[in-house]
């Protein structure tokens, strides 16, 4: 679980990325966080990975409090982690199995863990058969699987897809969100998928979050802020999308 109470954060240059943030994310929620370049998205993904400090307010992650969190249980709290980049990642000169297999070494496992979790792992996004290829010799897409093949392998709470479909074809991009939601169910994961492209979210229907200039403007149901968006913001970014009840159309399927 995620929760942000009264949350702010000051750049030392004097910006102000976040501005009361309160926010609470419940073990197996998938939440869209949405909002444009600047909005505040990329220092709330910093905070939780403990890769800044928070200047006011209170942040538990998983269990751990990002207040007073020690530097040895940042590793320790980053485990229950797993993070999607939009670029990627992946170490060129090693095969899709070593990719993973350096991951897992990471947090210490053994050769018998690697055997046995990163072909299940694999698997799950269909890549079983790629093991032994390196990252040039696979498609945006398949690099993509590996990247959350990757956050998946030390079996972490929560996932924290950064843009995971940005820097891929719009074809492409369906079948990574199927992907998720497909993992989300199976796993009972908990997934925060942040995007600055509202048109992203629309392919599945669940909780958005939508962030301007350092707030949360607006929260809800997907299909209640599209049909009913409340903020002016909101209504303006909605104002080129109308809703589709994506539980009622067919997405393409995601190749496995």
């Amino acid at each position: 679980m995620i929760r942000f109470i009264d949350v702010y954060k000051e750049y030392d240059n004097g910006t102000k990325a976040l501005k009361g943030i309160d926010l609470r994310i419940d073990d197996g929620e998938f939440v869209f966080l949405v909002g444009p370049s600047g909005s505040g998205k990329s220092t709330i993904i910093k905070l939780i990975t403990g890769e800044i400090a928070l200047t006011q307010g209170k942040l538990m992650v998983n269990g751990y409090s990002l207040n007073n969190i020690s530097p040895r249980q940042v590793p320790l709290m980053r485990r229950t982690l797993g993070i999607i980049f939009q670029d990627f990642r992946l170490i060129d000169k090693k095969t899709v199995y070593e990719n993973l297999a350096f991951a897992m070494r990471a947090i210490g496992a053994s050769s018998r863990d690697l055997k046995r979790r990163i072909p299940y792992v694999l698997q799950l996004v269909g890549l079983d058969q790629k093991a032994d290829r390196y990252p040039g010799q696979l498609s945006g897409g398949e690099q993509q699987r590996v990247a959350i093949a990757r956050a998946l392998v030390n079996n972490p709470n929560m996932i924290i897809a950064d843009e995971p479909t940005s820097a891929l074809d719009v074809s492409v991009r369906a079948q990574i969100l199927n992907l998720l939601t497909d993992l989300k169910k199976e796993l009972g994961l908990a997934m925060v998928f942040i995007s600055h492209d509202i048109q992203t979210v629309r392919y599945i229907s669940d909780d958005i979050i939508v962030m301007n200039g350092g707030k949360i403007v607006e929260q809800g149901e997907a299909k209640q802020v599209f049909q009913h968006p409340q903020d002016p913001y909101t209504k303006m970014l909605l104002g080129d999308a109308p809703f589709t009840n994506t539980r009622e159309r067919s997405m393409p399927s995601s190749s496995r």
